[in-house]
């Protein structure tokens, strides 16, 4: 696939992003953890980014109307890369009497992440031709997923020699040149909409989701594997693990790291047989769907640790094979100028979600 470059510009400084995403997150968990000796403390970063992130997808509509796309996603990146800068001289004064402020600026780093995150999805069909667009986004989730599965691994060995102020500096670089790269991209401008009040623009992406038959589905089946996707929660799998398998804490990161490399298996799987899939999207994605929720079952049937490995990586390519086809679907079943909204919408429901059930 020959890839332009507006699709160059947006996967590099996308890559950048998630790189330093991954490093600030395990420079952060780390320093919490050291100081406060509390897992529980530690723990409470996800649950922060997780409801910044439902605010952000819920406020996000009402900027996508005001600003063009690449300069709202560029402005994202470049206030997380501002925030970074602060962080390390705020580590500095933090102690265990006042080290809960640390927790704003997670807050709005997520809050920012939040914003660019449906940007950037809404942005891929803009760059590409639609009938590149499957290989767009396989390519897109196919190195997503291999940052995800290396940088945790990187950043936690990069703790051995580095303390967590230059790990965080390290992200400001990447932030920073993720930024110069966005504000590269062709400007996107969506067509203002005759929604006047706050609230109208707000629920626009509801509105268009509740009149979509085939978005509807999509949200429903969301909701219904968010729920079920609960089961694999750190902490739960950890007691799984240790109860069920009957095996040391190791198996635990061996069975994170065989879903991640099923999740990276199957976007190469999707990317390489991208003409077969295309006109096959509905099918892959109840295929998808359909053998993720078996396996899970599978997975927690089992008292066999090989096999919980292959259940889960088997259920990372399943999950795959049903997301990039979904993906595709959204952004070509409704105008692009409502795209954003509609993925703002997708999110909030995603995280309300896991919120509610976690």
């Amino acid at each position: 696939m020959k890839l332009n470059r507006n699709f160059n510009l947006l996967l590099t400084g996308q890559s950048l992003a998630n790189i330093g995403d991954v490093l600030y997150i395990v420079s952060i968990i780390y320093f919490i953890f050291e100081l406060t000796g509390s897992a529980t403390a530690a723990a409470f970063v996800s649950f922060t980014i997780t409801n910044a992130m439902f605010i952000s997808n819920a406020l996000t509509p009402l900027l996508v109307q005001r600003f063009n796309l690449k300069w709202l996603l560029a402005a994202s990146q470049i206030g997380k890369t501002i925030l970074l800068v602060a962080l390390p001289f705020f580590l500095q004064h933090l102690s265990l009497s006042n080290f809960y402020w640390l927790f704003l600026i997670i807050f709005l780093v997520a809050l920012l992440d939040g914003c660019a995150n449906p940007v950037i999805q809404s942005l891929i069909p803009n760059y590409v031709k639609s009938e590149q667009l499957l290989k767009a986004n396989g390519i897109t989730e196919t190195v997503t997923q291999l940052i995800q599965t290396s940088m945790w691994f990187v950043g936690s060995s990069m703790l051995i020699w580095l303390s967590a102020s230059q790990l965080v500096w390290l992200t400001v670089s990447a932030f920073a040149i993720s930024s110069l790269f966005f504000t590269k991209l062709e400007a996107v401008q969506l067509t203002p909409t005759k929604e006047k009040g706050t609230w109208q623009q707000m629920s626009r992406g509801w509105k268009t989701v509740s009149t979509s038959p085939v978005l509807k589905r999509i949200v429903w089946m969301d909701i219904l594997e968010t729920i079920a996707g609960t089961v694999w929660i750190a902490a739960i799998l950890y007691v799984f693990v240790s109860d069920a398998l009957v095996a040391d804490e190791k198996w635990w990161g061996f069975i994170n790291g065989a879903f991640f490399i099923g999740l990276m298996s199957g976007s190469l799987f999707c990317l390489r047989f991208s003409d077969w899939i295309k006109p096959k999207l509905s099918q892959f994605i109840f295929l998808g769907s359909f053998s993720s929720g078996l396996l899970t079952i599978f997975f927690g049937l089992t008292s066999i640790p090989a096999l919980s490995l292959i259940f889960s990586f088997l259920v990372g390519v399943s999950s795959q094979v049903k997301n990039i086809p979904q993906q595709t679907v959204i952004q070509t079943s409704v105008p692009r100028d409502r795209l954003p909204t509609v993925f703002t919408t997708i999110g909030a429901i995603g995280t309300g979600t896991f919120d509610a059930y976690t």
